[in-house]
């Protein structure tokens, strides 16, 4: 029969794993307590970092739908459960892992889908999605400017064409037509 207290971090573990976008499990042997602490903070606010007992978290993983994880539980085994951008939190492991050789990436879940370590690293290459929002939004501008100047051309290349036209006629029969203010007076 099952403790209350290993029911209650199940349960918890479980509602984590529903509520995160992403889950990144890595190993942490070696690791001292303020290491923990900085990489906590290089996480970012929307990653929560948590030591995990392995069998446990398969429980709590499966009841959640997740089975993807059970390999990578063995050993010292830790979660980063990410509730926002997953990028930002894959940057911060990828870039704590280099200066702390002790922290490996395992790998994760991404929306469902299994991450390797090696796709994990892929995703902290990416831009930040604040960033690609910006560029989607600046390419969107760039088109629409397009895209007015395209529609403008025609109307200005008409006005181009007509005010060439009239000047030529000037220069050609400005002798022999009469400007509008000469025709009025000799009437």
């Amino acid at each position: 029969m099952a403790s209350p207290d290993k029911v209650a971090a199940v349960d918890e573990m479980r509602e984590k794993f529903r509520n995160a976008n992403a889950a990144l499990v890595t190993a942490y042997t070696g690791l001292t307590v303020a290491q923990l602490k900085e990489l906590r903070r290089s996480l970012g606010e929307n990653a929560q970092y948590r030591v995990v007992k392995n069998t446990l978290t398969k429980i709590a993983a499966n009841e959640a739908g997740i089975n993807q994880l059970d390999d990578l539980f063995s050993g010292s085994s830790a979660v980063a459960f990410v509730t926002g951008d997953p990028v930002e939190a894959a940057k911060g492991l990828r870039d704590f892992a280099k200066d702390n050789p002790a922290l490996v990436i395992k790998g994760g879940v991404l929306d469902g889908k299994a991450l390797s370590a090696d796709e994990i690293k892929k995703l902290a290459d990416l831009e930040s999605r604040e960033v690609l929002l910006a560029r989607l939004a600046g390419a969107m501008k760039g088109k629409q400017s397009q895209a007015a100047a395209l529609f403008q051309a025609p109307l200005s290349k008409f006005v181009r064409t007509a005010e060439a036209l009239r000047q030529k006629q000037a220069e050609q029969g400005g002798a022999d037509t009469p400007a509008p203010a000469e025709a009025e007076a000799a009437e």
